[in-house]
């Protein structure tokens, strides 16, 4: 059964994100039911802008930790490989390591228990250690291939440490755990003496300017991403059926105007300050409706039909990898799936309040052929900000009185709102599994996501919390490098 894992990423966004194999045939649906007092709809949110903005996508191979690279004994015949394939087993696990320890210091940062958050940021230290020596175990001496695994291992050591100084920035205030912060701080000085004392990767001017480094760095990540981040081609769909629609609008309304202009002359006679001032009125009244006009028939003619498509590359051999439609609009309540609105029916009456949908659907084709070797499927995650909605919403300006004692004081309370949303997952002709959830939210964060129940005649989909550096850690643990 297909696995699908939601979280929440920033402050004010959520992530989902599955795995494809070769083959695989996937609609993935989303439907925000926004409350209508929150005053978000067609007319207030553009759609294609906040594809643009708020809707973040990446499409990489995936592999779990069996396939991590660099730890896995038979990796050490070094001359058993082509300079490519130790290019992209090296890619491969750099990728993973950085996206690991990224997503573990988020989830770090967003406790609050300072106990909590210092046994978790102990962990995460003594795994980087560790992960650290296992990779630099297997510096390769070919030159030619070592050039590779510097660039690896100089972006690993400055992300590392970047992202343990953030998480101690973060960090709750507490004076019982200076031995963790201190070790966490000697594991950065460490980093960054390794760096630039011991393997001199980067000049002194990079050292001491601080967008030169970060701009070397980020050329890096690109260079360990290549052959394992996908490359997307996206092509709005419909550009000529618009002009089309645009043609026709302006034809349709011209024709109403030029009755309205012979009528006229023929109402007045000759040239007169009159007929002037009809046919300002007359233009004046084409311009204002013109656009609304042709924003009604386009939406009329566009609805229901995807918004854009997607090709999926290898950014190594060029290969088509996968293909993807993407459907983004607000919907009517009579377009909404019968399904679905079941769904909705069965909240209760007290959260029954008017909504405006807001749906999303990609369908993805993934080609029918093996990826590269070492890749078993492609993983695709989205990142959708809420950022666009809280803008919308209002401050909150009431307080709650509080007698004790005689005293009477006071607790502004702030202004919270309730989005559910419909996940709908369908592989192949295989029938559709659902999920919802309810995401409550203010104007600066995400307060809680919960899933909710659903009725016993709808079958669920499979839920999957994600995955860690920890959890790549207890695979390599097993797989000893050969000394």
């Amino acid at each position: 059964m297909a696995k699908v894992k939601v979280k929440q990423e920033e402050a004010l966004s959520i992530k989902f994100s599955h795995q494809m194999a070769p083959g695989d045939q996937r609609t993935f649906d989303l439907y925000f039911y926004l409350p209508t007092e929150m005053g978000i709809g067609s007319h207030t949110l553009d759609e294609e802008e906040y594809y643009h903005s708020g809707i973040l996508g990446r499409r990489s191979y995936y592999s779990k930790g069996l396939h991590l690279p660099l730890v896995q004994s038979r990796f050490i015949s070094l001359n058993k490989r082509t300079l490519e394939e130790f290019r992209l087993y090296l890619n491969l696990f750099a990728y993973q390591f950085a996206v690991a320890i990224e997503t573990d210091g988020k989830e770090l940062r967003q406790k609050s228990d300072a106990s909590e958050f210092y046994l978790a940021l102990d962990e995460l230290c003594d795994v980087v250690i560790q992960l650290l020596k296992k990779f630099r175990r297997n510096e390769p001496s070919d030159p030619k291939w070592k050039s590779y695994f510097e660039h690896a291992d100089n972006y690993l050591s400055w992300f590392c440490e970047q992202q343990l100084l953030k998480t101690l920035a973060y960090s709750p205030r507490s004076s019982d755990f200076s031995e963790v912060k201190e070790k966490v701080l000697n594991l950065c000085r460490s980093e960054n003496h390794y760096r630039e004392m011991v393997c001199k990767y980067n000049s002194m001017q990079t050292q001491l300017d601080a967008n030169r480094i970060s701009n070397k760095m980020l050329l890096l990540r690109r260079l360990i991403q290549q052959g394992v981040v996908l490359k997307e081609e996206l092509k709005p769909l419909g550009v000529g059926l618009k002009k089309f629609v645009t043609g026709l609008a302006t034809g349709l309304v011209m024709l109403v105007v030029s009755a309205l202009i012979i009528k006229a002359q023929g109402f007045f006679n000759g040239l007169t300050l009159t007929l002037l001032l009809t046919l300002a009125v007359i233009y004046g009244f084409r311009e204002i409706f013109k656009e609304d006009f042709r924003n009604a028939m386009w939406r009329f003619i566009q609805r229901g039909r995807p918004r854009w498509s997607r090709i999926l590359r290898d950014t190594t051999t060029q290969a088509i990898v996968a293909k993807q439609l993407v459907w983004l609009e607000f919907m009517r309540s009579q377009d909404i799936p019968d399904t679905v609105s079941e769904i909705m029916k069965q909240r209760h009456s007290q959260n029954k309040v008017d909504s405006t949908v807001l749906h999303y659907r990609i369908a993805t084709k993934v080609a029918n052929k093996p990826f590269e070797a070492g890749y078993s499927q492609i993983q695709e995650q989205v990142n959708f900000s809420l950022v666009p909605f809280a803008r919308h919403l209002e401050r909150g300006k009431a307080k709650i009185y509080k007698e004790s004692d005689g005293n009477i004081s006071n607790e502004s309370v702030e202004r919270r709102y309730q989005v559910n949303l419909v996940a709908v997952l369908r592989d192949g002709k295989q029938q559709p599994e659902y999920a919802r959830f309810k995401v409550t939210m203010n104007r600066s964060s995400i307060v809680e996501i919960t899933e909710s129940k659903l009725p016993d005649n709808i079958q669920p989909f499979t839920l999957e919390s994600e995955s860690s550096l920890n959890e790549d850690t207890q695979v390599v643990d097993h797989h000893q490098v050969e000394p």
